[in-house]
């Protein structure tokens, strides 16, 4: 196994990199503060390419490995971790649409949701469909040549400020089989958005609940066929779980950054606390376990570009561990911060606020054990 980045690789890094420091950093705590959601940042991330990262070229996107976007996003979430997991969520909407939605479909959208100037959400989240996706009752009754789509979404980042939605509705019985996916306008008649959500963190993006009644939907809007909306969205969720990994992994990283240089400049008892072995020994931790993580997540995304047979088992064990990591470094960064990592003048109360949801999102990590735990104990099961 070759761990060393390509000429390639290091160059989109540097590109992320420059554009986290330039763009992003300079102005997330105002994005927090201001519950702002910066659609001209976006915009600019699309000029680079990072609003199709993954999406094939022939589809106008940059056509990436899951890797090299893994890279990008943790380096890009050191600049700002809610408005990166915003655009991991654009990125899988606009993947989903190419990868899915007949050739018209992406005419009418594709370009702009690889440019920026579209964004876009993706629709699962249901109040009784949370961790049991299967359960939702959301309904698309096909009518002529369109369907009728009836039901509402909750937590929906992006909502009410994207233009394009990506929505999972029941077209059949009951369970995976009859789930369906649609693309669609998002100011289409019959949409409604509720308030905004007063979130704990993530506050740089919106997320609203979204209500459907009545809306038509024309029938070529059909992302693949009736039926395979669940495999769509679990498709679009193995690569989702990587790329939320890698946003927690660069905001862990640049909480470690932080308390590093923080040791290194304040002292206590006459000497730097860079000098205290305890401090030491903790700062050891957090760096160790951040190797770790970071080489579970590229692990977990090489098997995914692979087809390997047990890529999602893969992407459920980087995303439980990179979020629990990366929450955990964050946490011991305020800690030796002291009193300043817990006032908003620091950063350090912002990186533990945007990387509590990860843990939650994406699957929670309790059912990310699930799916692994399933693996494991399924019957002739071999080693990972």
């Amino acid at each position: 196994m070759d761990f060393e980045l390509s000429d390639e690789q290091r160059a989109f890094v540097e590109l992320a990199g420059d554009f986290a420091r330039n763009e992003l950093e300079p102005h997330a705590a105002d994005w927090d503060r201001d519950h702002y959601f910066p659609v001209e940042v976006l915009y600019k991330a699309g000029g680079l390419g990072f609003c199709g990262l993954y999406t094939p070229e022939s589809a106008g996107g940059l056509g990436l490995s899951r890797l090299d976007a893994s890279l990008i996003f943790e380096r890009l979430s050191m600049g700002c971790t809610s408005t990166t997991a915003f655009l991991t969520i654009h990125n899988m909407v606009t993947w989903m649409i190419a990868s899915f939605g007949a050739q018209d479909c992406w005419a009418r959208w594709g370009e702009g949701l690889v440019s920026g100037q579209l964004l876009g959400s993706y629709c699962l989240t249901e109040a009784n469909a949370g961790s049991d996706a299967v359960a939702l009752k959301t309904s698309a009754r096909r009518v002529g040549d369109h369907y009728e789509l009836n039901g509402s979404k909750m937590f929906i980042s992006g909502a009410g400020s994207t233009q394009v939605l990506v929505v999972m509705a029941r077209t059949g019985g009951e369970g995976a089989g009859g789930i369906s996916s649609f693309a669609l306008d998002a100011d289409s008649p019959g949409i409604t958005y509720g308030r905004p959500e007063d979130k704990m963190g993530w506050n740089s993006q919106p997320t609203r609940t979204v209500t459907f009644e009545g809306v038509k939907v024309p029938a070529g809007q059909l992302l693949g066929r009736e039926g395979e909306g669940f495999k769509i969205a679990m498709k679009g969720l193995d690569g989702g779980r990587i790329n939320i990994a890698s946003c927690s992994l660069g905001t862990a990283q640049q909480a470690l950054n932080k308390a590093r240089q923080y040791l290194q400049e304040r002292s206590q008892f006459g000497r730097k606390l860079a000098e205290f072995q305890a401090l030491q020994f903790t700062l050891a931790d957090m760096a160790t376990e951040l190797v770790a993580a970071r080489q579970l997540v590229r692990l977990a995304a090489c098997r995914l570009d692979g087809g390997h047979a047990d890529a999602t088992t893969y992407c459920a064990m980087a995303k439980r561990f990179a979020t629990d990591v990366g929450f955990r470094v964050c946490d011991q960064a305020l800690q030796l911060y002291g009193g300043y990592g817990y006032i908003r003048e620091y950063p350090l109360e912002r990186y533990l606020r945007d990387t509590r949801v990860h843990r939650i999102l994406e699957g929670t990590n309790e059912i990310m054990k699930l799916l692994i735990a399933r693996r494991v104990l399924a019957e002739g099961s071999g080693e990972l």
